[in-house]
């Protein structure tokens, strides 16, 4: 035992005498074997430094197990993560009822509008008579002073009906559907960064607070700048809940259990979408369901005394007072005996009360060198597989009736959560990404195909042949659709993992925030009436390959204990994905150079038992514990 402290590096990454001294060489020339491991100071760049390895800081391998591991505590704090997941659902797919456009039929023509006959007049003179025959059509069906509306989704009202947003109007629909998503971007970006600061749960309790106040105002608009200008703040509010939520339960877990608990809430979101329209047929109003989808939240308020703060962020953040509190609460909850405290912890935490607290960003992520392009990965395969999702989304439910629409899209994501539980067990989280993106670039390149073929044979008379296309179009659409789905969801989780503690709150951020802007897409493409919809998809799909190429570069964490620290964080580099790739890409002196981080598993390569460098310690990220 005592060998492997006399071996252990110091806060400055510089060896301790006893390594220097010349005693130190019969111990099997272990010594030498780690001077090409050791980064010196002036090559750690801006990389955070940290403390020598502590047991404090081994949450996974023991903290949690002395106090109890995954117990009940723990168990009945995760299932407090999942109730809110249906109120989230709710609003998350509310847009579907609240702003769904209804079959509209004119009973009042407009016999005296001339502008826009003129407007047609103008088309045709510039030779520009598609154009013309589009608006014409589009100038004929609006000419018109009274509707009568007809929603399928289960509503009498909605705002569409409440405010005629119809034909010239409609602008503004696309525009309240932005507001919720662009405020979710910057709930996740900024809420995500205080979550690092603050803490978890004064995050979750500011934004239950707020989300009651401008969710419920929104009910109570008076036009349509004030009901866009409200969704904005409770989409932000939302995206904070659902961010401090996600980060608790990941924290919360060990690492068997992380990945089922997290796909349990993504299959009660999943739920919540299929119970809406259920919902709406029973509020029946729009504003009555507005209310009742907010109202619920009020239950959320007692999770400041009910719920915790992360004991992990706790710890790495120094907060060892509160840590301690904490640490005790959950062994007498777990029914653990802690007189006997033969691991130590308690003694290491006693000696560390006195330190002060730290404060970290996810900023510190442009001072790494192999994190930050982890995360941008991440983020780009989050971005790719929501924003295409919409365009095999279009393909699929173009010409069905509305309520067809909805239930195809939550049957399609049940149907991706379930299958993603064996994919990930068989071939881990880098594999199952891996396999999933490369479904979704391979049913877009043939969806493409079709979508080509259509086009260029668009005034032929083949009618069968085009039948058959588009059966093939369906089916393609519809693995995309699943595929996608799997991508997106698998990209946010294994963005949870790869980042460390500290900053897991803004890294989790940056990646829902890169899934909002591909969500963003879908009433994009609207506002335009879907013109350039061939080339979006076409962008989209070189993105999949171009993700399809960089996935294999990101490191595998199933089973493997969350990296706490940005050093730890920088550990985490990749493994050979395939049994025949070279196990040592870097030679032994070559990691001097490549390293620039210091206190991360690749230093603890030491086995107390037998003096020895496991085979298992090299540089491609094969991470002891």
């Amino acid at each position: 035992m005592r060998t492997g402290r006399s071996l252990r590096l110091d806060a400055c990454g510089a060896r301790s005498p006893v390594q220097t001294a010349p005693s130190a060489r019969p111990l099997g020339g272990i010594g030498s074997a780690l001077d090409g491991l050791n980064p010196s100071p002036a090559e750690n760049g801006s990389v955070s430094q940290s403390e020598p390895h502590k047991r404090l800081s081994q949450v996974d391998t023991v903290v949690l197990p002395f106090l109890g591991g995954f117990g009940r505590y723990q168990r009945r704090l995760v299932a407090l993560t999942w109730i809110p997941a249906f109120l989230i659902s709710f609003s998350q797919f509310s847009d579907h009822f609240l702003l769904g456009q209804p079959e509209r039929k004119c009973v009042r023509p407009d016999q005296n509008s001339t502008s826009s006959v003129r407007e047609i007049f103008d088309l045709i003179v510039t030779g520009n008579d598609a154009a013309a025959d589009a608006e014409g059509i589009n100038v004929t069906a609006c000419m018109c002073l009274e509707w009568r509306f007809e929603l399928q989704s289960g509503l009498q009202q909605n705002v569409v009906t409440k405010w005629t947003l119809v034909c010239d109007g409609e602008w503004k629909v696309h525009i309240a559907k932005f507001s919720l998503l662009v405020g979710s971007i910057f709930g996740y970006l900024l809420m995500g960064a205080m979550a690092d600061w603050l803490g978890r749960i004064p995050v979750l309790l500011v934004s239950v607070l707020s989300v009651l106040v401008f969710g419920l105002a929104v009910a109570f608009s008076v036009d349509m700048a004030m009901f866009s200008t409200l969704r904005f703040f409770e989409g932000f509010c939302l995206a904070a809940i659902r961010l401090s939520l996600y980060v608790l339960r990941i924290e919360l877990c060990l690492p068997a259990w992380r990945f089922s608990m997290t796909m349990i809430a993504s299959l009660i979101i999943v739920s919540g979408q299929l119970l809406m329209p259920g919902l709406a047929a029973l509020c029946r109003d729009w504003q009555i369901l507005q209310i009742v989808i907010i109202a619920p939240f009020v239950l959320m308020l007692p999770y400041v005394w009910m719920f915790p703060e992360s004991l992990r962020w706790l710890l790495v953040t120094q907060h060892y007072q509160r840590a301690k509190q904490q640490m005790f609460r959950i062994a007498h909850s777990n029914s653990v005996d802690t007189a006997t405290d033969s691991s130590g912890i308690l003694s290491e935490l006693e000696t560390e009360l006195q330190q002060k607290p730290k404060t970290f960003c996810v900023t510190q992520l442009s001072g790494t060198r192999n994190l930050w392009k982890n995360t941008v990965v991440l983020c780009v395969n989050s971005l790719t597989g929501y924003g295409i999702h919409h365009c095999f989304a279009r393909s699929v439910l173009e010409g069905s009736a509305s309520h067809l629409h909805y239930y195809a899209l939550a049957a399609i994501a049940v149907a991706s959560c379930m299958v993603l539980f064996p994919v990930v067990a068989g071939f881990g989280r880098r594999g199952g990404l891996l396999t999933f993106m490369i479904i979704t670039a391979l049913a877009s390149l043939l969806q493409l195909g079709l979508l080509n073929r259509t086009y260029s044979t668009a005034h032929d008379d083949t009618g069968s042949r085009d039948s058959l296309n588009q059966r093939f179009s369906y089916a393609f659409s519809i693995i995309g659709m699943f595929s996608s789905h799997a991508v997106s969801t698998l990209s946010i989780f294994y963005c949870a993992e790869i980042t460390p503690t500290v900053i897991r709150g803004g890294g989790v951020g940056l990646v829902l925030a890169s899934a909002g802007f591909g969500m963003l897409t879908a009433p994009l493409m609207e506002l335009h009436n879907q013109k350039g919809f061939f080339l979006h998809h076409v962008i989209l799909t070189c993105c999949t390959l171009l993700c399809i190429i960089c996935i294999p570069l990101l490191p595998e964490t199933a089973k493997q204990p969350l990296p706490e620290t940005i050093a730890e964080g920088e550990g985490l580099l990749r493994r050979p994905i395939l049994p025949g790739e070279q196990h040592h890409l870097l030679a032994r002196t070559e990691v001097r150079e490549y390293s620039r981080v210091q206190d991360t598993p690749l230093h603890q390569i030491v086995n107390p038992g037998n003096g020895s460098v496991p085979s298992n310690s090299t540089v491609n990220g094969v991470r002891t514990s």
